[in-house]
């Protein structure tokens, strides 16, 4: 007899469907086989099934037991198999009626007392099972998160002897509830941070367009303060965003209770990170820190420290908007449309000349500290300012009258003006086709533009950058068209240039606060 049940495979964030057969038979001597390109993980279920059989005062037939994973050229990872197969083989020896477990999929690492225990991936493996008409068997700990999936049949039992009892009709298992929504706004303010009026008006548009951002400013400016304050000026996460992330959060085991929370994502690696941790991979190919970012915003702290081949890793999703981590047996995308804030001293000292503090290792400090960032990923961050040192005078100031519930209405109504116009994408999104019918200058801003690229040697992505830079300014201020003075604003963030900037355009036609109406 064959008894069968389904479970899932993932690549990347998605789910893939794998049908678990199992054979008693007694023909040949006794073993316990499992097939269908399984990892070490895969393997060891045997042992783990055989636990919990035990704990259950049961013992496995002594008979040859053959477990199939098909298909079979399809990578099988992790603990989660251990439920699919022990219900297999309940139902093979008859402990459970073959027909109660038709129509579901299985996932659930066993522990050797026949707990059920948590996995990660419930919700991507619920997506999988609604979609094809299945009901889903996952851990107690997994089910408000697989609830979030829809109605779909769906039992969340704490151990073995409780699915058992409940598919012979001694035990109802009640269908668990989806987690809760969190929506709590952010905590921090924009009032919070003195002075950096040009830092704040730079946030702001950063968040408006979801544009990179670079702030480079000698320690204690508050560089790291406005980073943290950007999920405050950002939309919620609509609800196909919600899900994008969600899955991703799922598979990287990072939905505790079934949580959801339409705040967007915001990771802080430590510079030691690895290109692993920061993109993904290992052996198993898990989501890195990008990936976890995925709609939030990715805040790179002391930006020259991080491995320069780990920054150069980045610079494929900062275009594309994912990842793909190719591996011997495994290639897999995960989604990375994150939007990048970093911060960085002027040089290894920490001032960098800056206030008439002289660098004590001379003049080349600064420019081999900022070296160590390669020109194609600085090409690929749209704002790039500077952040003075903070004056007592400034730490004097009363609080600033706009707090972040201000600025991020100014966000909210710029983002809606080019979502609409965009067809769903920020103007940081925008491909080059589209880019040219909707961000054309006038023809006073259209000769400064061409002017500044001579200038300044922008590459062609450093052009469109300034463009799309430009019409986020434009929609700031509710422009339909694009005017010198958004062009002029928009070059004023080309820190590595500025002087050459000043010459072009005078300071003056570029205040931060003249688009504002």
């Amino acid at each position: 007899m064959v008894a069968r049940i389904y479970t899932v495979a993932f690549e990347g964030a998605e789910a893939r469907r794998v049908d678990v057969q199992v054979q008693v038979t007694s023909a040949g001597r006794q073993f316990f086989n499992i097939v269908g390109l399984a990892d070490k993980a895969v393997a060891e279920s045997r042992e783990r099934v055989r636990s919990a059989f035990a704990a259950l005062g049961m013992s496995l037939p002594g008979k040859r037991i053959t477990v199939n994973l098909a298909p079979a050229d399809l990578p099988k990872e992790g603990a989660h198999y251990d439920l699919p197969i022990a219900l297999g083989l309940l139902a093979a020896i008859g402990a459970v009626p073959a027909d109660a477990i038709e129509g579901f999929a299985a996932i659930g690492e066993l522990s050797l007392d026949g707990t059920i225990t948590r996995v990660p991936g419930a919700l991507p493996a619920a997506m999988l099972a609604n979609a094809e008409g299945l009901g889903l068997i996952c851990p107690e700990p997994n089910g408000a998160e697989a609830a979030w999936a829809g109605d779909l049949p769906l039992l969340a039992p704490h151990n073995l002897i409780q699915l058992i009892n409940h598919f012979k009709g001694t035990q109802i298992l009640a269908r668990p509830q989806p987690g809760e929504m969190l929506d709590a706004p952010s905590s921090l303010d924009l009032r919070d941070v003195r002075g950096q009026e040009t830092a704040k008006r730079a946030l702001e548009v950063a968040a408006a367009g979801g544009h990179n951002m670079l702030m480079v400013g000698p320690p204690g400016s508050g560089k790291s303060m406005l980073a943290a304050r950007m999920p405050g000026l950002l939309p919620p996460l609509t609800a196909k965003e919600l899900l994008d992330v969600s899955m991703v959060h799922s598979v990287a085991g990072l939905l505790e209770r079934g949580q959801l929370s339409r705040s967007r994502p915001f990771r802080s690696p430590h510079h030691s990170a690895s290109m692993a941790a920061m993109v993904g991979g290992g052996v198993k190919a898990k989501p890195g820190e990008a990936s976890i970012a995925h709609r939030g915003v990715l805040f790179l702290d002391e930006l020259p420290e991080f491995t320069p081949q780990v920054l150069d890793s980045l610079r494929q999703p900062l275009e594309t908007g994912e990842i793909s981590v190719a591996r011997v047996n495994a290639h897999v995308t995960y989604p990375a449309r994150f939007q990048l804030i970093a911060a960085m001293n002027p040089c290894r000292c920490g001032s960098g000349g800056a206030d008439g503090i002289a660098c004590r290792r001379g003049e080349r400090c600064a420019a081999d500290y900022q070296a160590r960032v390669s020109g194609p990923f600085m090409d690929r961050i749209d704002i790039q300012i500077d952040v003075p040192a903070v004056t007592p005078a400034d730490l004097a100031l009363p609080p600033s009258k706009e707090g972040t519930e201000d600025v991020a209405r100014r966000v909210l109504r710029a983002r809606e003006i080019q979502l609409a116009r965009n067809g769903g994408l920020t103007n940081a999104e925008l491909p080059q086709d589209r880019l040219d019918h909707v961000a054309q200058a006038d023809k006073e801003g259209q000769k400064l533009l061409i002017q500044a690229a001579e200038t300044l040697g922008l590459t062609a992505r450093g052009y469109h950058r300034v463009l799309k830079l430009a019409r986020t300014l434009a929609d700031l201020s509710e422009s339909e068209n694009i005017h010198r003075l958004h062009i002029a604003e928009s070059l004023s963030h080309r820190r590595a240039r500025k002087g050459l900037v000043a010459q072009i355009a005078p300071s003056r036609q570029f205040s931060s606060y003249k688009v504002r109406k």
